[in-house]
Order: structure tokens, then sequence, then C-alpha cells
């Protein structure tokens, strides 16, 4: 099961570990494997990333950093091919994701011993891209009766869903609103009417995947490989001029 319908599907460059990600989870759907097991196995997958940037073996680091996405977007595959959606699985995944990407960042400003205000702002750009690109993602996903285990607006505790135990589900929310709260606010104050807007055309949401995860992931991984470690964190910085530039487009004639 796709989290979009198929008339609606577009090119997504953060989802290149998807066919991969299928395959997990086909193979996996008879087992007792469940979404969270393979959201474990995506957090050991980033902190090997982590150790094998500060041993200065990029290429390994590399490799990790792009199984990691591939068992982040196998977890979520897993949970529609059991159907067995969660919010604390949905929340857990985005915990261990602004936690992994912090140590990402902060490994990364080590082995280049730059400006720590350089890395803040690098992480601090790199979140708010990653929550502009969810939340248009979101919006057409609500709206053309995708996958709904992510809202729009997350404002409320969710009721658990079967299978799950609302204190969990009370508890991971807590955390996402605690990590991921400013960054939402943020980018709901730039384009709070986005949800009433036209539907965004398929270029313009390929250009935002740009934003998503796994391309951001891909990026580190390729300019680790290609020596361009101390361009890891400008790069990130000064990418994120354009949210501005894809908020206005979005508000201007969408």
């Amino acid at each position: 099961m796709s989290k979009l319908p198929q008339e609606h599907k577009f090119i997504d460059l953060s989802d290149y570990g998807r066919p991969i990600a299928r395959f997990i989870a086909n193979s996996l759907e008879k087992t007792t494997f469940t979404p969270i097991h393979l959201t474990i196995g995506f957090i050991i997958s980033g902190l090997l990333a982590i150790l094998f940037i500060l041993q200065g073996s990029y290429g390994l680091a590399a490799f990790f950093l792009i199984f990691k996405s591939i068992l982040d977007a196998a977890d979520g595959e897993l949970a529609r091919v059991k159907d067995t959606p969660s919010y604390s699985g949905r929340y857990l995944d985005s915990v261990a994701d602004i936690i992994l990407n912090a140590m990402f960042f902060i490994s990364i400003w080590h082995i280049n011993l730059s400006a720590f205000w350089i890395c803040l702002l690098a992480f601090f750009g790199m979140q708010l891209q990653g929550t502009l690109y969810n939340y248009y993602y979101v919006i057409l996903r609500n709206r053309v009766d995708g996958d709904t285990t992510s809202r729009v607006f997350e404002y409320e505790t969710p009721i658990a869903l079967k299978g799950e135990t609302q204190k969990s589900v009370n508890i991971l929310f807590a955390l996402y609103k605690i990590l991921y709260g400013v960054f939402d606010k943020i980018i709901y104050t730039l384009d709070a009417n986005a949800d009433q807007g036209k539907a965004l055309p398929k270029w313009m949401l390929t250009l935002l995947s740009t934003f998503g995860l796994g391309f951001q992931l891909l990026v580190i991984a390729a300019m680790l490989v290609l020596g361009l470690k101390a361009f890891i964190l400008p790069f990130f910085l000064y990418y994120s001029l354009m949210i501005i530039v894809l908020i206005s487009m979005r508000r201007a004639f969408y």
C-alpha cells in the first residue's frame, strides 16, 4: 500500500530507497518482525554511521547513512503491509530521526572543527527543510485519501490505534512536541493557509523532495565520499534559503 494513490504520485528524490524498503517489508510480512524492530534497526544503522564518521571511514559511514534511510522507509512499509498503523511508531520514528540528525551534525562539526554556531544553524535549517517538505506532503496525502497516520496539524494527542497503548502514544507525542514544536510553529506561521490552497504541481513536489530526510542523508553521504566534508554544514545552512523561495512560490501561484 502506497502513501499516495497512483494518479497523485510524483518523483520523490528523497524516497530512492522505497523499492528495497518494500522488498524488506514484503519479506517480513509473515514473520514476527514488527515496524518497531525496523525502527530500532535504523537507529543502530545511524549510530554506526556516526561511529564511522568519527573514525574517518567515510565510505562505511555513507553506506550506513543510506541503509538508515532504507530502513526508515521499511518500517512504515511493514506497518502498511501488516495493516498495523501506529501513532507510537510514527512518533518514535520522528523522535529517533531528529536525535540522530543532531548527532550526525555534531560528528561532522567535530571532524571539521568549524565554528559550533554554523553546526547549530545548519541543523536548524535542515530540520526546517524537512518540516516544510513533510507539511506540504501530509497536506497532499490527506487531500487525496492517502496515508493519514501523519496529521497536518499536530496539536492534540491522538487516540491510540488498535495494538498500541494510549500511554505510549502520550509519551511519544509529548517528546515529538518538545523536539519538533518550534520547527512546526515556524513553518505553520510562514504558510498557515497551505492546506486551503491549490494542490501543488508534481514538479514542485519533486523540488520540495530535496528537503526530505532521505535526500539530505544522501547528500551528506556523497559529500563525505567525495572529500567535501568541510562543505556539508555550509551547504545545509545556505540551502535553507530555498525555504523562503518555495513558500513564496506556493503563496503566489498555488
